[in-house]
């Protein structure tokens, strides 16, 4: 996007919104005309495939029905394609929700508004640590914490009972599990077909960044640090962080501990491993629980915090946002549908109004995911969100640090035969510094 439209974006939503006491951006001085109202229903976006857009329609309608306030909802597989090219005419969607690690680029790209949490009603039900995950680096709140979720990990249960295994606690133990399902034939069928761990060690998207980040925490590493005021510093070659990549590549280079393919694999890929019977241990989110529960079945598998490293089980931590757009002339629609959507109503409705759950773990504290789900593997979820988990840096724009990270590690790992992994990780803070200084993110 160029900077004219930057400068009209950050302007031109800030006078309307003044008036809704909703919203702050620019000085309500500028001379930029602020966006108006079209008359039109408010337009609200969200990455969402057929399931998930069933759900947001239904919740949409109840919405309706409870303010008589009419929403035009789109779900965008493609969102932030389709977001530069709306942002190209200078008229965005007037709501987005998607990804919170998404705050960093859309606020370089002068898609948002500033929020003021103090207008948003339950505002204090939200967690301060989800309010701080919505904050740019110039410290404002660029975002409404709407769904949250956790990784954990999913074992094949009637394949470790079968060989008499315990759950795991530690990495080492996940480790012999995962050799165990690839060599004792936990499926009984008299082949050797099956294996360990479902992998996705692709760089696609940075796949094999994200799966790892897990890992890494759980040794005491990291990709880099927050040194704060707006500032961080690539720590990928620490000790701790070198400790963790050798246990991963370890993974990579036993024979039958990862799938066939894993290193070239995306999510899409590895993922039917798991369901297939192919694999038998998965680390990934909560929204797999209805596929899975169809295949392999849900009575064949069990969900676990994951197991420890030689520090803690930290595991990555996701989730989505409401962000208000530059476009946006609707500022009372716009408290009303941020209002019911953090509501417990609104937050209930979208973990149960559709096909598909969009509200995984509510952020709203008066709703509790295991009981309205009745599952109380929820409760892992919920647990791990609350006391193990970490999430990337929204503040910055993620997305080329994570893909960095994937190109190093699948470079790393893919050689078993080399002594790579503290060169390769020296490697991989330099392409992250300078990253982060083209973000004039370098402390």
């Amino acid at each position: 996007m160029d900077s004219k439209f930057k400068s009209y974006s950050r302007a031109a939503l800030a006078i309307s919104v003044a008036s809704a006491a909703m919203l702050t951006g620019c000085s309500a001085g500028s001379p930029t005309p602020a966006a108006t109202d079209d008359g039109q229903p408010i337009e609200v976006w969200a990455r969402a495939g057929t399931d998930a857009a069933t759900t947001y329609a239904a919740m949409f309608k109840e919405f309706t029905a409870k303010t008589g306030v009419e929403v035009n909802f789109q779900g965008v597989p493609d969102l932030d394609q389709q977001l530069q090219t709306r942002a190209a005419s200078k008229n965005l969607p007037d709501i987005v929700i998607n990804d919170s690690a998404a705050l960093g680029n859309y606020t370089a790209q002068g898609y948002l508004v500033e929020v003021d949490k103090s207008t948003v009603e339950g505002n204090d039900k939200i967690a301060d640590s989800l309010w701080d995950e919505a904050k740019g680096l110039d410290g404002a709140t660029y975002g409404v914490p709407f769904s949250r979720q956790t990784m954990v990990t999913m074992i094949r249960k009637d394949w470790r009972e079968k060989l008499g295994l315990p759950v795991p606690e530690t990495q080492e133990d996940l480790e012999k599990l995962a050799t165990a399902f690839a060599t004792q034939d936990p499926d009984g069928n008299g082949q050797a077909d099956t294996y360990g761990m479902t992998v996705p060690g692709s760089t696609e998207r940075g796949y094999l960044g994200w799966w790892a980040s897990s890992y890494l925490w759980q040794n005491g590493g990291a990709y880099l640090e927050d040194e704060g005021d707006g500032k961080f510093a690539a720590t990928a070659s620490s000790t701790e962080a070198q400790e963790g990549v050798t246990w991963i590549k370890k993974q990579f280079c036993t024979p039958g501990n990862t799938q066939p393919g894993a290193l070239t694999a995306a999510t899409s890929v590895a993922s039917p491993f798991f369901q297939t019977g192919k694999t038998g241990i998965i680390l990934t989110g909560p929204y797999n629980f209805s596929s899975f529960d169809t295949a392999p079945g849900k009575d064949t598998y069990e969900v676990i915090e994951a197991p420890k490293g030689s520090v803690d089980n930290t595991v990555l931590a996701e989730g989505e946002n409401i962000y208000v757009t530059a476009s946006n002339g609707k500022p009372d629609q716009t408290k009303q549908v941020i209002d019911y959507l953090v509501s417990a109503d609104g937050q209930k409705a979208g973990m149960t109004a559709g096909k598909q759950p969009i509200v995984r773990v509510p952020v709203n504290g008066d709703v509790d995911a295991a009981a309205v789900y009745n599952d109380p593997r929820w409760a892992v979820v919920q647990d791990a969100l609350q006391n193990s988990s970490k999430a990337f840096p929204s503040a910055i724009n993620f997305v080329p640090i994570k893909q960095v990270a994937a190109e190093a590690l699948n470079k790393i790992v893919s050689d078993c035969g080399a002594d790579n992994v503290a060169s390769g990780l020296q490697d991989l803070d330099t392409a992250i510094n300078d990253e982060l200084t083209s973000q004039n993110a370098k402390s």
